[in-house]
């Protein structure tokens, strides 16, 4: 039985350890609150913050593990990884270099330009203020980006957030002068319009076995008002497409993934693990928003609960580089996920303290669903919230629609004052608006053209 560190404690992480355990690991996690789910399939349970390097080092020496994944990318940025591999402990995420197209957005755009990656945005990086107004206007419509980490929340668009060149500007200023995202430094992009979507796959440095493609939806309310989160919930169709994607879409992006994936080999940072690449359709094809050194979230949530070979031999095959063609099977069913999050999230931090109550076996029995724990923390049996998203109810099913239902079911099945979810995840309103939106895209582009 091999000894497995997971390090993380939210929903992704929940359904990673699922994986795990059904495939036989014997379970060991490192968070730095006490998710319930996590905490019934390890082990043994650390509490501590999941980029403390000596802590993580210290845990897998008392506990002797083989093996270790991170959940989230701040550990990677920290070297707990590396420490670990230098203790020789297998991986399956990847070093901190290999994480850089992720924690640093010039490092994935100066990768992509050096290896005449297609999929490519025109972008320029600024260190100081010094340009940054003739490089706005020049774009015309932009995305303004943070170099480094900003959990997913730290991006914003002409249009949107931003509603003139000069809005577009000060934000710009005020990531340089804040120092948002740790690194000082700022892109500006073209923005980009069309469809986003979700391609993951696995590497073992050389090759990569791709997983079903995903669509996330980011913004806190229905009908996609309001601000970017992390995610509210997500879905994938039986076909392993989406409503608005081709297989010619899909077939590029995964080549775009590989590139990567090659790339970083050719510059000795052979990259191991799950890989993420957001992608949005536009009228020219797939091009890249961001390259993710982990599994998403919520998507890992799709895609690992459909995933139909052995969780632990895949990473095991990753983390000795011998990814086997075949070793990565996925049903044909559909899945949605959904998000349930306490009151204040999206607008400013999510309202903690709230105990939050759920019949796992009900949603599991009754709505055929599953219930992932997130940013939850369980003393003495009591589950309250933390400031961001409570748990997650994944469903699967032959097709979307049924899938959308049982997750729905699921949902009853969760309480909490104030708790709420996005309900037109999934459905086929909101669907129809996508294929809608992205109809008009293509027309405008080859009116353009």
């Amino acid at each position: 039985m091999t000894r497995v560190l997971l390090l993380g404690g939210g929903a992704r992480e929940h359904a990673m350890a699922q994986a795990l355990a059904k495939s036989g690991a014997e379970l060991f996690v490192l968070s730095k609150a006490r998710n319930p789910g996590l905490a019934r399939l390890a082990k043994d349970v650390k509490l501590a913050p999941e980029t403390d390097v000596k802590a993580v080092a210290e845990a897998a020496k008392q506990w002797r593990v083989e093996l270790a994944l991170s959940g989230p990318e701040a550990p990677l940025e920290a070297g707990c990884t590396d420490a670990l591999a230098d203790m020789g402990v297998r991986l399956a995420s990847p070093g901190k270099l290999a994480a850089e197209v992720e924690t640093s957005k010039a490092y994935l755009r100066g990768l992509m330009a050096r290896h005449g990656i297609a999929g490519a945005v025109r972008s320029q990086l600024f260190a100081s203020p010094e340009g940054l107004k003739d490089a706005i206007r020049g774009f015309g419509t932009v995305a303004i980006k943070p170099v480094g980490l900003t959990g997913g929340k730290g991006v914003k668009v002409s249009g949107d957030q931003l509603r003139t060149p000069d809005e577009a500007e000060q934000y710009a200023k005020d990531c340089l002068a804040q120092r948002v995202g740790g690194t000082g430094g700022v892109l500006v992009e073209e923005k980009l319009e069309g469809e986003e979507f979700t391609l993951q796959a696995f590497s073992d440095g050389t090759r990569i076995e791709a997983m079903p493609v995903v669509q996330d939806h980011k913004r806190a309310f229905e009908g996609d008002a309001g601000s970017n989160t992390g995610g509210m919930g997500s879905y994938t169709d039986s076909d392993g497409l989406l409503p608005f994607l081709t297989r010619n879409d899909v077939q590029t992006a995964r080549g775009i993934v590989q590139e990567i994936v090659t790339a970083l080999a050719k510059e000795g940072r052979p990259y191991r693990g799950p890989i993420y690449g957001q992608f949005m359709l536009t009228g020219q094809g797939p091009k890249v928003i961001e390259c993710n050194a982990r599994f998403g979230d919520p998507e890992a949530m799709n895609v690992l609960g459909l995933l139909a070979g052995d969780y632990l031999e895949v990473c095991e095959q990753v983390a000795d580089g011998s990814l086997k063609p075949g070793a990565v099977r996925f049903e044909s069913l559909a899945t949605v996920c959904k998000y349930v999050v306490p009151p204040g999230y999206g607008e400013a931090g999510g309202k903690a303290g709230i105990e939050v109550f759920a019949d796992e076996r009900a949603i599991l029995e009754d709505a055929g669903a599953r219930l992932f724990w997130a940013n939850v923390h369980e003393d003495k049996g009591r589950i309250t919230t933390g400031t961001s998203r409570a748990c997650a109810v994944l469903a699967k099913a032959p097709t979307l629609a049924e899938a959308e239902r049982r997750c729905e079911a699921g949902l009853r099945h969760v309480r909490g004052e104030g708790l709420r979810a996005r309900h037109d995840i999934g459905t086929q309103a909101l669907l129809r608006q996508r294929v809608e939106h992205m109809q008009r895209v293509l027309h405008q582009g080859r009116s353009r053209n």
